[in-house]
């Protein structure tokens, strides 16, 4: 029996989705192994009102106003979840940009159901380059 193209482009799709799980796995292992080598608590373990360090990559960085005021927000992951960044008053901070690696000090506050970390201390990891 001759197997039609939808057969044949239905492996092709789950073989795609297969790589590109692992893939993504394969990123969130090596990313909570970085966390975990950094002494810094897990995402996934913050709760609210509470001070944490944290440490991952930033995923995104966009300037969004917050009732006419500039807010520099990234999303911060380390391979367990993500956390929201906010940098009230800011429009541009010098070597905060995606791909980048930081360590962030600071309060979480739960905020419709996701964690934010307003104006946090932060420090950036050396880049690939740079080590």
């Amino acid at each position: 029996m001759a197997r039609g193209p939808s057969v044949t482009g239905g492996r092709v799709r789950t073989a795609v989705r297969s790589a590109l799980a692992s893939r993504a796995e394969l990123e969130a292992s090596e990313e909570r192994k970085e966390t975990e080598r950094s002494g810094c608590c897990a995402v996934r373990d913050v709760t609210d009102r509470r001070r944490v360090e944290l440490y991952g990559v930033l995923r995104s960085v966009t300037l969004r106003p917050r009732s006419n005021v500039p807010a520099l927000e990234a999303e911060l992951y380390d391979g367990t979840g993500s956390v929201q960044v906010v940098w009230l008053g800011q429009r541009r901070i010098a070597g905060i940009e995606p791909g980048r690696r930081v360590r962030l000090e600071g309060l979480v506050s739960i905020r419709g159901g996701r964690a934010v970390v307003y104006n946090p201390r932060y420090e950036l990891a050396p880049s690939s380059g740079e080590r």
